[in-house]
């Protein structure tokens, strides 16, 4: 069994807007935003009626004006939920760069849609994200990790989802997230041992900015890539907090740099600054200047005029 996937996108996370796909005027929105991506959900936030409308806004949506500098990820119903596979269907017309994957609870769930996306022969590059917010979800996290790393799977990220969680846990929502720290360091475990992607979840009220910066550091000493927000307001913050700072990407370039003098070459270990450096590191290293040179190319964009 491979564990290593032929494609793996590497793109930026740190604010992760979701947008109602049966609200129009939202959508139009997101062209202005300075988001990382954008979930189009035709999920929780669509009633039941709405489901047909909500696919036919995000279809015209699709064909005008493209959304740019952004990841564009559909969250589907569940498959069994009798609106998944017209959902599936949308996905594969429209063509995002991923589908998100509702409540999934075991390898089954990312695999059976995996094999969907490959009897359509829909490109590599449509990739998948899974919702872990169920007790089945958390529990099983490393498992649906490791399956999503064979060869076909598609899998690159997890998404937290704690307001589902905590309803059928009955953990309340209390600041800090004391008693669902565990949980939440499980995700991260599956993630970083099978190379994927995490991002934490929702901060319910967006007016309580105090609160929001609090939970994005917290979330990202735990070793989130970003936080999947509501609203917003909460963009810039979610920027900032996740974002590498100036010490961290000058000593990942020291590294990259000295690893790449002759010297150090079939070194394991090297010394730097008077510290050991293991040759492992200089992957996290690399990792950490990609992502700051896509950040700074993401503000050159924004930056030029308009023609």
């Amino acid at each position: 069994m491979s564990q290593n996937s032929p494609i793996r996108s590497f793109s930026l996370h740190r604010s992760v807007l979701s947008v109602p796909a049966i609200n129009r005027r939202a959508l139009e929105k997101t062209h202005a935003l300075d988001c990382d991506a954008v979930i189009f959900d035709l999920e929780d936030s669509v009633a039941l009626e709405k489901k047909e409308e909500a696919r036919e806004n995000l279809k015209t949506f699709f064909s005008g004006k493209p959304l740019t500098n952004k990841e564009k990820i559909i969250r589907i119903n569940a498959l069994s939920s009798g609106f998944g596979h017209a959902d599936m269907e949308l996905v594969q017309a429209l063509m995002p760069d991923a589908v998100l994957l509702p409540k999934v609870d075991e390898p089954q769930d990312v695999m059976a849609v995996s094999d969907l996306l490959a009897d359509a022969d829909a490109p590599e590059t449509l990739r998948i994200w899974a919702m872990i917010e169920t007790p089945r979800g958390i529990l099983n996290a490393a498992a649906i990790a490791e399956a999503g790393r064979t060869l076909g799977s598609r899998l690159d990220c997890f998404v937290v989802g704690l307001n589902d969680l905590r309803k059928e846990t009955g953990v309340l929502p209390q600041p800090g997230r004391t008693y669902l720290v565990p949980w939440l360091m499980q995700v991260i475990l599956a993630v970083r041992a099978y190379g994927l992607d995490a991002i934490d979840s929702v901060f319910n009220d967006f007016k309580e900015t105090d609160a929001f910066e609090a939970e994005c550091a917290h979330a990202r000493a735990m070793g989130y890539d970003g936080k999947m927000l509501i609203h917003p307001m909460q963009i810039e913050a979610a920027n900032r907090h996740f974002a590498p700072d100036e010490t961290a990407i000058r000593e990942a370039e020291e590294m990259i740099a000295a690893f790449a003098d002759p010297s150090a070459e079939g070194l394991n270990v090297i010394t730097l600054n008077g510290r050991m450096i293991e040759r492992l590191h200089l992957v996290q290293a690399e990792s950490l200047v990609h992502k700051a040179r896509l950040i700074a190319e993401r503000q050159t964009i924004e930056r030029k005029p308009l023609s």
